[in-house]
């Protein structure tokens, strides 16, 4: 009896929490790395119950740990290994011990880098972006999973409503032959959050893509299948925040993780306290440090933990998928160091890669601040390659609205643009003129059909690499007002028994079909006008409603491009732009598709485009 009463005891030792039988390695992040890459060291952050105070080991020839550290949580081991350039790919057991006996263990793997796929983007490519939620679905069979916070219900226009990377893999020929080159989806992580968990911007898992619409194995994929159409996909990071329902929310790594302390506290949004010399420190703290909304806790990227993992993570997604660029969201709001050692993190890995970042701001100083080789009064060296334009799009969009007078019309876009010499590289910026956060361009224009193709002359033609929204091409329109539930609409024909078809064209309205095919034809032809990759910009100054420019290089190719806004016909007398173009010259039409040859006037019909091909 008192053997027996001994080992009974000895075991609920064993099984008391704290106890050795109770420990294990619940994560380790990143999950594998690869052989061959300059981050060759990597910290892993390895979570398990009462872990910190064991010691890690891992054997496998040429790598090594060579730190060790641990935070006031007893949860989690931050390990750095380094992986020599000579390693042999495999898996193998990252061990933790006590006093040499192990505790527990959990698989490491180090893969081999697959052959470097394109990397970039520039003038010559075009970007679709895409809402995958409400492009197309595939696989109804994952629209709701049991175990997660939110079902599907397409009645509910926040709701979540089926859309994949099953429906984006289903149409990428139809991406390709609408003469897009590169895609651009909103966030795929995983969103376990409540409600409104369908755009994608409150990540419950960094490493995960979201099961509603698919897998990990399904981005890449994804990836794969796109660039054997000449199509590269683009990632959006969110750095500045995660989603309330995130792991971390459960057993935070350390109590400065979370910004103000793991309380909600909101933004003020002034994002010009970053550069401003007059700025009062406390406004520039709340504009990085609070949150977005209870339901999106704001990081602390000056922890080092954190601001690894975050770089990490980038580094991650972009090898394991094979992208070609990066679009990073809510530029500005997180720590600008962090910005600026993330950035180049990632350049100094890739250095073809492609970033813009997301500074919604009109100010063009603002946004230029972010941009690589920008010396800025502040010391700020920044490494993203490019900025989205929003001062143009928010330009052309007053532009097409105001009728032109001395200071209206074409003319603060035109001015807009003269402020180019701002940026160090403004080829280089991300031109459009609607996203997933802004009304539709139909809508703002209330519905006036040649407008809204006017601004897809400019967009097509315009300098930088442009960004289109889908649905766009068959005239989803949605409210004037900004109401995002509405704005990101459902695709036609990307739910079975839809009654309209975008993909292909049954159902389409006349006028759906007609805007379809414009669409097709400008950026069709863009691929095939190498003059807009690299070509030079020179506008002229907006005249009675006319805003004329030209595309032009170094190779005696040239654009001519006239915008007339004007509800009539406009007469252009050519005279003014001899420079460029003199009676005699021919060219093609390239919305017509036919030869022209100049003379001393060019007729615009009204509210219309005229784009020449010089010969």
């Amino acid at each position: 009896m008192r053997l027996a009463t001994i080992l009974c005891l000895l075991l609920l030792v064993a099984l008391l929490p704290g106890t050795h039988a109770a420990t294990r390695i619940d994560r380790i992040e990143p999950a594998n790395w690869w052989v061959g890459m300059k981050h060759h060291r990597i910290e892993l952050m390895v979570h398990g119950n009462a872990i910190s105070a064991l010691t890690p080991r891992l054997r496998h020839r040429g790598v090594r740990i060579v730190e060790v550290q641990t935070t006031e949580n007893p949860n989690y081991l931050f390990v750095t290994v380094e992986i020599a350039a000579d390693t042999a790919p495999g898996e193998f057991d990252i061990e933790l011990l006590d006093d040499g006996d192990v505790v527990t263990a959990h698989p490491w793997r180090l893969d081999a880098r697959d052959p470097a796929p394109p990397r970039g983007f520039g003038g010559n490519d075009a970007v679709y972006l895409i809402t995958p939620d409400r492009f197309a679905n595939a696989d109804p069979g994952n629209d709701s999973i049991d175990g997660m916070r939110e079902a599907a219900n397409r009645a509910d226009s926040n709701g979540r409503h089926g859309g994949d990377i099953a429906g984006i893999r289903s149409h990428l020929d139809y991406i390709a032959a609408m003469g897009f080159t590169r895609i651009w989806p909103t966030p795929l992580l995983e969103n376990d959050q409540p409600a409104y968990s369908y755009h994608g911007y409150a990540i419950t898992d960094l490493y995960r893509i979201d099961p509603r619409f698919g897998s990990n194995a399904d981005y890449r994929a994804l990836a794969h299948e796109a660039r054997e159409r000449g199509i590269g996909l683009i990632l959006d990071v969110v750095l500045n925040h995660i989603g309330s329902q995130h792991w971390w929310m459960r057993d935070l790594p350390s109590q400065d993780w979370i910004n103000n302390g793991g309380r909600f506290a909101p933004t003020n949004n002034r994002r010009t306290t970053i550069q401003d010399p007059h700025a009062a420190a406390a406004d520039r703290a709340r504009f990085v440090e609070g949150w977005f909304s209870e339901s999106m806790p704001d990081l602390n990227q000056r922890n080092p933990h954190l601001a690894t993992y975050l770089i990490q993570n980038t580094l991650w997604w972009i090898e394991y998928a094979g992208l070609a660029g990066i679009r990073e969201d809510t530029f500005g709001y997180a720590d600008t160091d962090f910005l600026g050692a993330w950035a180049q993190a990632v350049m100094n890995e890739y250095p073809e890669l492609s970033m813009v970042g997301e500074e919604w701001s009109p100010n063009p100083a603002i946004v230029a601040h972010w941009q690589r080789g920008k010396l800025n009064p502040d010391g700020h060296v920044p490494h993203m390659t490019g900025m989205i334009d929003f001062p143009t799009q928010l330009a052309l969009r007053d532009a097409l609205l105001h009728p032109q007078g001395w200071d209206d019309g074409w003319t603060p876009l035109y001015e807009m643009l003269g402020n180019d010499f701002l940026y160090p590289d403004p080829d280089r910026l991300m031109v459009f003129v609607e996203n997933h956060d802004s009304p539709r361009l139909l809508a703002h224009l209330d519905g006036d059909l040649r407008l809204w193709k006017l601004a897809m002359a400019w967009l097509a033609t315009a300098r930088g690499t442009p960004q289109f929204y889908y649905g766009s091409e068959v005239l989803l329109r949605g409210p004037r007002e900004r109401n995002d539930g509405l704005l990101r609409a459902d695709m036609p024909g990307g739910w079975a028994g839809d009654g309209a078809d975008a993909f292909s064209g049954r159902g389409l309205s006349p006028e759906q079909r007609d805007a379809q095919d414009y669409v097709r034809r400008l950026f069709q032809w863009r691929k095939r006008a190498p003059v807009l990759e690299n070509g030079r910009l020179t506008h002229y100054a907006p005249q009675d409603g006319v805003y004329v420019y030209f595309r032009h290089d170094d190779h005696h190719r040239t654009v001519f491009v006239a915008l007339n806004r004007n509800p009539g016909t406009a007469t252009l007398a050519l005279d003014r732009f001899a420079d460029f173009v003199k009676p005699g010259d021919r060219g093609t039409d390239v919305l017509a598709g036919k030869a022209v040859e100049l003379g001393g006037t060019l007729r615009i019909a009204g509210k219309s485009a005229a784009i020449i091909e010089l010969d």
